[in-house]
């Protein structure tokens, strides 16, 4: 079993939200709802800055802001950023199903390390592979094969469960099975045009399918 991270096991937006509000703030301009910014959690700085800025990797100061953003989520990472409700009870009941699981994420390495450590996710996953383990990202399979590799499981045994449509396409594209989040993030898309194999409204109900 791999997942997604934002948006999947942990509830991180309202710690991405902060950042993109302190920018906000440090420009005279008010705070957004968290409910305006949570859609786009699962698009890190590139969604943030869009949705609080209204800017994109085509403006010139964009880079800027990205940095500016990362910066700030990185001194206040794990704030109020929580599992999901039912996380904890799902990867017992994996465990004792005696099913690996592990974690495939877009965000790199220097967010994620210290993150998973937080929210107490190690050392209980088998593989955690960061945006930046392999050349490539969601939705490309790199990733997805990758940690298959590291569990010693063959990609057709594995389920990848996620939040957003590309997380959807990378499992397709690895030979996986697809588990659509309709819980997380979602990005503003409606995960039932997603062709997942299956969709949950909650944690728990993976084990349904299973």
């Amino acid at each position: 079993m791999l997942f997604d991270l934002d948006g999947t096991i942990a509830d991180t937006a309202p710690d991405l939200a902060a950042a993109a509000n302190a920018m906000r703030r440090a420009r005279g301009m008010n705070d957004l709802p968290l409910t305006i910014l949570r859609p786009y959690a699962s698009q890190g700085a590139r969604g943030l800055v869009g949705a609080a800025l209204q800017k994109t990797p085509v403006d010139p100061e964009y880079e800027a802001l990205r940095e500016e953003f990362l910066t700030r989520y990185e001194n206040a990472l794990c704030v109020e950023s929580r599992l999901f409700h039912e996380t904890e009870l799902l990867i017992e009941a994996l465990e004792q199903r005696g099913l690996k699981w592990g974690i495939v994420t877009n965000k790199v390495g220097r967010f994620t390390t210290p993150l998973v450590s937080l929210l107490k996710l190690v050392p209980g996953a088998s593989t955690v592979v960061c945006g930046d383990t392999t050349p490539h990202t969601k939705p490309h399979p790199a990733p997805l094969l990758y940690a298959a590799s590291e569990m010693q499981v063959s990609p057709l045994h594995c389920v990848y469960i996620g939040d957003d449509r590309r997380d959807i396409e990378a499992g397709r594209a690895a030979g996986m099975s697809t588990v659509a989040a309709a819980y997380g993030y979602c990005a503003e898309t409606d995960p039932h045009d997603w062709q997942a194999d299956g969709l949950i409204n909650s944690p728990l109900e993976l084990l349904d399918l299973l």
